[in-house]
């Protein structure tokens, strides 16, 4: 514990700056803060969850066209009707950067960044969140794919890795490292030696940089202090105790689950990501239900193709139908979440859904047309943290003359052109990095705060 209480691997900015060199104007990294910043800290806890559903929706089965207080719930909405007062649907913004490139949806989807075929991508708001959040927590963020495609993306433009199997994910949060602790630090020490040497080695080379090679050497210097500071993290870390998981939570929750049950991943997932909240483990995560090339099949409710062959359904009937119930049950799951969030308290005794912002939608709008505006979003949750539901928050009214659902021609125009070209769905991830303690006045292409 020792070691804990001294924080002698804490970095001073002026001689990480000196360290670094002039390739890059150094922020204030969470290294050079206090660790466990959270035994000082008085502010209740705050969270954030995004949950990315592939392709868009079928958005004439899904898409609420009344505004305001008085909204019918759609069909493809219905599963949701019962949390109808910790809910915002969200109509008619979109990212600028992405209308014409629907193959990066999913990467653009919490960066608002423009990726064209030289373009890097910026961070992701949780990983904005997570800078803020990282030092209170043993896990910085918690991403979770069913697929490679995680969510979030680093300030360097790196995407992060994600974890599909439940087992493992539980055993990140939740055990001992299984060669025991020494050999996991003498590990973990080992890293940062190489991690040293590989900077040692940048600066012997850099009076020999030109600048061309300098930019390059910026992004690898970024990743390699990031690497550095999550690895002497997880070594401090080794010395504070695990949290108590009760027999019930870990049965529920360290289970593998059979492919074929889609229902039981989700539900399981989302367990996972509630007891990793409740017990503070973190307090950002993300959650992708498939890439937009191949998010799975649900057999036990009848559907046997990916969401990608049933979103370019063609005008099939069968297609469309089955696009419908694959959306339903997709949000149906999101319902499951945000009842366990409702249900479960936190450590200070209060319902997590207050405390926890939850986002569920989709980088596309309709996948059929490949449409980028419009996009489906439900903003869940964060009521101690200032939001206030019950009302569909329309950004189409007052642009358009109504949803013409029952038009191809009007439908896909609204799906691919924005009705309103200022609804910019980072002004939606600017509000939620602001409530998570973020002090910026911009994230991404954001060009004002959404009142909620």
């Amino acid at each position: 514990m020792a070691n804990y209480l001294s924080q002698s691997w804490l970095l001073d900015r002026r001689h990480a700056l000196r360290a670094m060199g002039s390739m890059i104007a150094l922020p204030f990294l969470e290294c050079m803060l206090p660790l466990r910043a959270a035994e000082t800290e008085t502010a209740p806890p705050r969270r954030s969850a995004f949950i990315y559903l592939a392709n868009g929706v079928h958005s004439l089965n899904y898409q609420i066209t009344q505004p305001g207080a008085d909204y019918e719930f759609s069909r493809s909405l219905k599963p949701l009707e019962k949390h109808r007062q910790v809910i915002t649907p969200i109509s008619g913004l979109h990212h600028p950067g992405n209308l014409s490139h629907h193959h990066n949806c999913i990467s653009t989807w919490l960066t608002g960044g423009k990726l064209g075929p030289t373009d890097r991508n910026t961070i992701s708001v949780d990983q904005k969140m997570a800078e803020v959040t990282a030092q209170l927590t043993r896990v910085s963020s918690l991403e979770i794919a069913i697929t490679q495609d995680s969510l979030a993306w680093t300030a360097d433009g790196v995407r992060l890795p994600a974890m599909r199997r439940c087992s493992e994910i539980f055993a990140s949060l939740f055990e001992e490292p299984k060669n025991g602790k020494t050999a996991q630090r003498r590990e973990l020490r080992r890293k940062s030696s190489v991690l040293d040497a590989n900077l040692e080695e940048v600066r012997q080379l850099e009076k020999k940089m030109g600048a061309e090679d300098k930019g390059r050497m910026e992004q690898y210097l970024t990743s390699v202090r990031e690497a550095e500071i999550r690895t002497k993290r997880a070594d401090v870390w080794l010395d504070t105790p695990l949290p108590v998981i009760s027999d019930a939570d870990r049965q529920r929750t360290s289970r593998d689950v059979a492919a074929t049950k889609a229902g039981d991943y989700f539900r399981t997932v989302y367990d996972l990501m509630v007891l990793a909240f409740q017990t503070d483990v973190t307090r950002v995560a993300t959650f992708s239900l498939g890439g937009e090339g191949d998010a799975f099949a649900i057999p036990e409710i009848g559907i046997t193709e990916s969401r990608h062959q049933l979103s370019h359904h063609g005008g099939d009937p069968g297609y469309m139908e089955k696009l419908t119930m694959y959306d339903t049950f997709a949000i149906e799951q999101f319902g499951y979440f945000l009842s366990r969030l409702a249900e479960t308290k936190d450590l200070g005794g209060k319902p997590l859904l207050g405390s926890t912002m939850a986002l569920f939608g989709s980088g596309m709008s309709y996948g059929h047309s490949h449409g980028n505006a419009n996009l489906p979003l439900v903003l869940a949750g964060g009521s101690d943290l200032g939001l206030k539901h019950g009302r569909h928050l329309d950004f189409n009214q007052g642009h358009f003359e109504g949803y013409k659902l029952d038009t191809p021609g009007e439908h896909y125009r609204l799906c691919s052109r924005p009705a309103n070209s200022d609804a910019h769905m980072s002004n939606l991830l600017l509000l939620m990095a602001q409530r998570m303690g973020v002090e910026i006045d911009q994230f991404g292409d954001s060009n004002k705060v959404v009142s909620l």
